[in-house]
């Protein structure tokens, strides 16, 4: 075990120009990949970064490995992934899909899926509208957020809103739930933004959120039959760090399970 100080890093990414910078992500092919500097590197969507941060913290005060975690919109960290990312990690199968086809280090058969979690509606503190269920959005004069890459943005928050809404095979509950949305969202921080700024009533999203944002935010479950998951997945590098291949599997412990409990991740 090591005996250095540990410490640890977020590196949270600017949203200003979110949307517009997303569609110049690409595949670099003058860079170079060399990963292999004792540092865990990480790096993917916001929302499961925190719990993340949790866990590395426990790790590296058992290791004094020192790990950095870098989150948030893809086009501001994806020079410097696809140049020294040990672990990419990502918010959905289809936003790991997408991330494969830049950080060409990493392939498919490399992807675990490590943790899963619901959907969720997010509303004022307080609840101040008495939003309880689903159905609630569907009244007249509910403001409604939802996360949508449009085609530009890799988010796991993608055709969520439509998931939960048309999970019943309902039009009329598609038409009624479209109509009440203020804001799509390229992002879920985007969608945080835009929650507050608007005044919105509810915001489908994930546990995180509510979890991370309580002085803002509650949580209200969908009910099972509406519930969409998805996973948090991660690849590691072949030609990373070996501290890189033992933080990945630590990530998988019962002692990090609980950890990422906290925020609303399951097994």
């Amino acid at each position: 075990m090591q005996t250095l100080s540990c410490y640890a890093a977020i590196v949270l990414a600017a949203t200003a120009t979110f949307a517009h910078a997303e569609g110049q992500v690409s595949y670099d092919p003058s860079i170079q990949h060399q990963p292999k500097d004792n540092v865990v590197r990480l790096y993917g969507a916001g929302g499961p970064h925190t719990a993340f941060q949790k866990v590395a913290d426990l790790w590296m005060k058992k290791t004094g490995d020192k790990v950095e975690i870098t989150a948030g919109p893809e086009a501001s960290w994806s020079k410097k992934a696809q140049a020294d990312a040990d672990i990419i990690w990502g918010t959905a199968e289809h936003a790991m899909t997408a991330f494969l086809q830049t950080y060409r280090t990493f392939s498919s058969d490399q992807v675990l899926p490590i943790y899963i979690r619901p959907t969720v509606i997010a509303v004022q503190k307080g609840n101040p509208k008495q939003i309880h269920s689903f159905e609630d959005l569907l009244k007249d004069g509910i403001k409604i957020v939802v996360t949508e890459g449009a085609g530009v943005a890799n988010t796991s928050g993608t055709g969520t809103w439509e998931d939960v809404a048309g999970r019943l095979g309902s039009l009329s509950d598609v038409r009624a739930f479209r109509k009440n949305i203020v804001a799509f969202s390229p992002g879920s921080g985007a969608s945080f933004k835009a929650f507050a700024e608007l005044g919105a009533d509810a915001w489908i999203t994930w546990p995180n959120w509510p979890a991370t944002k309580s002085d803002v935010l509650e949580e209200v479950p969908i009910a099972k039959k509406r519930q969409i998951w998805r996973d948090v997945s991660i690849a590691v590098a072949p030609d990373a760090d070996q501290q890189a291949h033992d933080f990945a599997a630590f990530l998988e412990t019962p002692e990090a399970a609980e950890l990422m409990k906290t925020e609303g991740w399951t097994r």
